[in-house]
Parts: structure tokens; sequence; C-alpha cells
């Protein structure tokens, strides 16, 4: 199966991306870790990629394009991926039908978690993040068992500046002004499934695995 996963900020899509990957063994690219991966490896786009980034500058399309590419050729993608975080345009969205056409595949579904914008100010409001590992809490939603303090690991939890309210209201307001031509994209190809991420954490995954199990059991 393969899958485009959006959603606006605090919409759960890391949690909903784990438990996707768990149940069905497909990879979690994210654009962050493409760009690692290739760097790591100093493939010649990963350091054309590095070039861009030492000097603040955003990576140019054509190399985004061309690290995708190359990830979505690895061995692991044969029997599917997880995209999060391209694309972010339709030129990117039309670049990725031209890669998967040329691959014999297509994308399966463009997944996207709607949160309205009142909910997520309060959601992302309330986010604390592990220092350490990263793991995700709210304060209201999805506590830590002890206060400050992660559940996995038992690092300190912190508030983001960027989740204090006047900065979260900007992010949206941005956020859905990128995402919706892309939404519409995809609605047009007829790819889009829109979940309900109001709802409690396991619900909304019960929810995409409703659809993604019709994949599977194709």
């Amino acid at each position: 199966m393969n899958l485009v996963l959006m959603g606006l900020p605090g919409a759960g899509k890391g949690t909903q991306a784990e438990k996707i990957i768990d149940k069905y063994s497909i990879p979690h690219i994210s654009t962050g870790d493409m760009f690692r991966a290739a760097m790591k490896e100093e493939t010649k786009l990963g350091l054309q990629a590095k070039s861009y980034m030492d000097k603040g500058e955003l990576v140019p399309d054509e190399v985004t394009i061309g690290i995708v590419r190359e990830r979505l050729s690895k061995a692991d993608c044969q029997n599917g991926f997880l995209l999060d975080g391209f694309p972010r345009t339709v030129a990117q969205a039309e670049a990725l039908e031209d890669i998967l056409s040329s691959f014999g595949k297509q994308i399966d579904y463009c997944i996207n978690i709607e949160v309205d914008k009142a909910f997520l100010m309060a959601r992302l409001t309330g986010r604390r993040i592990c220092s350490n590992c990263g793991a995700t809490y709210h304060l209201e939603f999805n506590p830590p068992k002890v206060a400050d303090v992660c559940d996995r690991c038992g690092g300190p939890l912190y508030q983001r500046a960027d989740d204090h309210e006047a900065t979260v209201h900007n992010r949206l307001e941005v956020n859905m002004k990128q995402s919706k031509p892309l939404l519409d994209f995809y609605r047009q190809k007829g790819y889009l499934r829109n979940i309900n991420g109001q709802q409690e954490i396991d619900q909304v995954f019960a929810d995409i695995d409703e659809l993604l199990s019709q994949l599977a059991d194709h």
C-alpha cells in the first residue's frame, strides 16, 4: 500500500503513522529522515541537499524529488510506504506521480486527518515533548504517568516556544493555506480519504485501519 499522510500540525499524524507502520510493516518515510539518510550515505543528492541546508537555504524541488526517487526505489518500499511531509506542493505531488508511474505504481490513498482549528489550538498549546526521545504528550488528552517526565525514557518534558497561542494560530493559518491546493489535487484524483481526528486515538486508528484493511485484502 502506497500512502500519503496529511494533517495540520497537532492533528496526530505522528501517532497514527506509528500505528500504521506497526500493523502493516511498511516504512515511514519523512522528508527529514530521507535527507538525513542521503547525507549520511553521502549520495550525490544528499551532498547537494547538505550544501543548501548548511547555508540555511531551502532544498530545491529537483534535489528533494531526486532524494524521494532514490528512497522509494529501495527494497523496503516494495510492499508500500507511508509518506509524511512530502509532497508539500502540487508540483511535488505531480513529480511523485511520475516517480511512482516509472516504478509501475501509484498512490492508493492520501489519508488526511481532519481536525478543526479551535480543537487544534487547544491541543497544540497543551503539548509537551520529551527532550531526550522526542515522544509527544498532552496535558489533557495524553498526559504522562508522572508530571513532566517521559513514560518511555524518563527524560524531562518541555513546551516548545512555537506552541504558544499566537504562534500556533499563525502556524495553522499558513499550513491551511499551503495544504488546500494539495488536498484539492488528491480529491480530484480520487485518492483523498478524510479521517475524523477529533476522536480518541484508538478510534482514529480504527477508522484508518478499516480503510487500509480493504487494500491489504486485495
